[in-house]
């Protein structure tokens, strides 16, 4: 049985994982699953938005497999724990916009995962937290350092030091997700965003998140100079030129990434 499932239609890819019956954990196996998919998606050009969710009704994911933790030698937990951060890694990585769709539970290690993407809409009645410490471990798969960049230093103090799970309309107020929706609008809700980004020029899109990305930790003037590299990548694509064709046209562009 597949613990990941992918499918791509009309340039959208979609990543479910899916294992319901514990929450969507991650195990070593399904951590090698999802690091494959990944890795094809980022070299896949005809992909332009990714949006990830979790099977079944009750959760996106509730982190680590602890039960497998507990069969492991020290060793072996070092080892997890680092795969899952070079996946969410290369997660965060990707050249295409992903979407988080937090369809339940999202904490621990589930909930790093969704602030390793660019966007995050939440079922009501879903439930965010980094509750590591509460298991006396801290966030090891980015928490520590995406949170308070999303959401601020002392916001993300207060959630990672005392555990604290979130209802989707808290994790709102806390700016930690962009959108709370009725559950059976959550897909729904997430391809309309990733259509949106997705009529626009894609490399475009892409050389965009590339200067937010690494522009948002440096100086002003050094996020110029990316911001200005990025554009450069644009300037001989074959979809300028369309959108200057459709605009005097007076038509939509047909954009094809080249």
């Amino acid at each position: 049985m597949k613990r990941v499932i992918y499918d791509c239609q009309d340039h959208m890819a979609s990543i479910t994982l899916n294992w319901p019956e514990v929450m969507n954990c991650f195990n070593y196996d399904t951590l090698l699953e999802l690091e494959a998919i990944i890795q094809d998606i980022h070299t896949d050009k005809s992909v332009r938005a990714v949006v990830i969710t979790g099977a079944g009704p009750k959760a996106f994911s509730a982190g680590a497999d602890l039960k497998e933790r507990r069969t492991l030698a020290p060793q072996e937990v070092r080892r997890s724990v680092k795969k899952i951060g070079d996946v969410f890694n290369q997660v965060a990585e990707l050249p295409q916009p992903t979407i988080a769709a937090i369809n339940g539970y999202a904490l621990g290690g589930g909930l790093e995962l969704a602030l390793a993407c660019d966007f995050r809409y939440a079922a009501e009645g879903a439930y965010l937290g980094l509750t590591e410490t509460s298991m006396a471990i801290i966030p090891g798969a980015g928490g520590t350092q995406r949170l308070p960049r999303l959401i601020g230093e002392a916001k993300a103090m207060e959630l990672i030091l005392t555990a604290k799970r979130l209802t989707a309309e808290e994790a709102l107020q806390y700016g930690l997700v962009n959108k709370v929706v009725k559950a059976d609008q959550l897909l729904d809700s997430c391809k309309e965003l990733a259509a949106a980004v997705m009529k626009n020029g894609p490399i475009a899109v892409q050389q965009a998140k590339f200067a937010i990305k690494n522009g948002m930790n440096v100086d002003l003037a050094t996020g110029l100079k990316i911001e200005s590299k990025a554009y450069e990548v644009t300037i001989p694509t074959a979809d300028r030129v369309e959108a200057l064709k459709a605009f005097n046209e007076k038509r939509p562009p047909k954009f094809t990434g080249k």
